[in-house]
């Protein structure tokens, strides 16, 4: 089953439509983001098919979390590799990423500093040698900092919605009990003796930034907060800690600095959910967000569901989960895309965006990801680049969910025990269209049937271990 050849062109993202369309992206690579079958109103016709039923709330009832936008991890490893490529190709690569053209991806999550997706030597903005610097007078990007800064504002020129979420693997080396960025676990806190310096080199690397033309529009004071590693930069804080230094500290610099961007709490995984709780707790002033990884062991997306009922009026993101060509299956960003969705996230962005065909740069050693593939993998020495399935998976959503898309209840979905199963997420999107994902992980076609409770029947085919959207037109229309 194929779509004749002029059928797989890509075409703009969608708008305002009076007729249904859909788009496919597949795991044999014969889709990408390719036109497919569209659905049709009714019941339709399964034939042999396998069936499937599924059904939204496309009312005012129905609604629940409004969409921020969709992205990736922009490391080190990601400026240096794009920075890689001749011009043309570079230009024609960030068009296909942040405008309609492609993924039109709308959230990016920065790296402050090194993360283990960096090139030795490891770093941060105010190492001074190693030696306090309580006034901060050596602050400096560097290198590698304006080159992220000037990469940033590339792609904000050409996606003006975006949100760009800053995160620090370790603050400067002086700052912390054992006085080094990496290298052993022990002692690897927070000198609070430099709790007030702490908070400043945010605020100099918030303002660092917007005078490169970049406003940073939230950041989290630590990523992963829980994972102490001697392989790259981290720093272990406890729950209060983070909430008392955002509080006392980080919050209140940030806003004397006449600073409005965000803090967000936690950036680690499902499992430990008390962690964002104790920190809205301790800073309700300061923090209504929490940000999740999907590292838990048996990591199940529910956590945010739960989360939300006990916490209604707080955002919730997945800010980070791996993609590798060798460790994770050709659904893993459908997954870490489509589970967070469907309880109450409001963006979801990948780790990591650009790597090259060894799936570096990365620091050296045991520590670092050695495996973590990027969604778009540049050749450095040919000068160029390829999409990953993962990039397709994930613009099978951030193309066809508009910022500012309110998210549907919906039921239908299963997975089994496995890999297999049919998963999806719907969206009431700004000029009244419907977007309805469907995630299939059988090895067979499968024909969807799809209600709506504002009396719709829709129904169609859906590929083989496949993504495929639909874009339904207004009710009524």
């Amino acid at each position: 089953m194929r779509l004749p050849t002029f059928a797989l062109l890509i075409t703009p993202a969608v708008s305002a439509i009076t007729t249904p369309q859909a788009f496919a992206s597949s795991s044999d690579g014969v889709y990408k983001l390719s036109q497919y079958f569209v659905p049709v109103r009714g019941s339709g016709t399964p034939g042999s098919n396998s069936t499937w039923s599924l059904s939204i709330d496309d009312t005012a009832s129905g609604h629940k979390q409004t969409i921020k936008g969709f992205g990736a991890a922009v490391t080190d490893a990601t400026v240096a590799v794009f920075n890689a490529l001749p011009a043309a190709k570079r230009t024609q690569l960030l068009n296909e990423l942040m405008t309609p053209a492609g993924a039109d991806f709308a959230m990016m999550r920065h790296t402050i500093a090194s993360s283990d997706l960096s090139a030795d030597p490891s770093y941060s903005y105010d190492d001074n040698g190693g030696q306090t610097d309580t006034t901060l007078t050596s602050f400096n990007l560097g290198d590698r900092g304006n080159a992220m800064a000037t990469l940033l504002a590339q792609m904000k020129s050409l996606q003006p919605a975006l949100t760009i979420l800053g995160s620090p693997w370790s603050p400067p080396a002086w700052m912390k009990l054992n006085r080094v960025l990496q290298g052993t676990t022990v002692n690897n806190n927070l000198d609070h003796t430099y709790a007030s310096q702490f908070a400043q080199y945010f605020v100099q690397y918030l303002k660092a930034y917007q005078s490169k033309g970049v406003k940073i529009d939230a950041i989290t004071i630590q990523n992963e907060p829980l994972n102490s590693n001697a392989g790259f930069p981290t720093v272990y804080i406890f729950a209060d800690e983070s909430g008392s230094l955002i509080q006392q500290n980080v919050g209140p610099a940030l806003r004397s600095a006449g600073l409005d961007t965000a803090i967000w709490a936690y950036d680690h995984n499902t499992d430990v959910p008390s962690y964002p709780q104790t920190v809205l707790n301790t800073a309700p002033s300061y923090v209504n967000t929490v940000a999740w990884h999907c590292y838990a062991p048996s990591n199940n997306w529910t956590a945010l569901t739960t989360f939300h009922n006990a916490n209604p009026s707080v955002a919730q993101y997945m800010t980070e989960c791996w993609t590798s060509a060798v460790h994770t299956p050709w659904y893993q960003a459908a997954d870490f895309t489509m589970g967070p969705l469907q309880n109450w996230a409001e963006g979801v962005m990948a780790w990591t965006l650009g790597s090259d065909t060894a799936d570096g740069p990365h620091l050296a050693g045991s520590g670092p990801c050695d495996s973590c593939t990027g969604l778009v993998v540049v050749d450095t020495g040919a000068g160029t680049y390829s999409y990953r399935v993962d990039y397709y998976m994930m613009a099978q959503f951030s193309r066809f969910i508009p910022k500012g898309a309110v998210v549907l209840s919906g039921s239908g979905s299963y997975s089994f025990s496995g890999s297999s199963g049919l998963e999806s997420v719907a969206t009431i999107n700004p000029d009244g269209t419907r977007t309805v994902v469907i995630e299939n992980k059988f090895g067979n076609a499968v024909y969807v049937t799809l209600g709506t409770k504002s009396g719709e029947t829709w129904s169609g085919l859906v590929y083989a271990n496949s993504v495929v959207t639909w874009v339904l037109p207004p009710v009524g229309a």
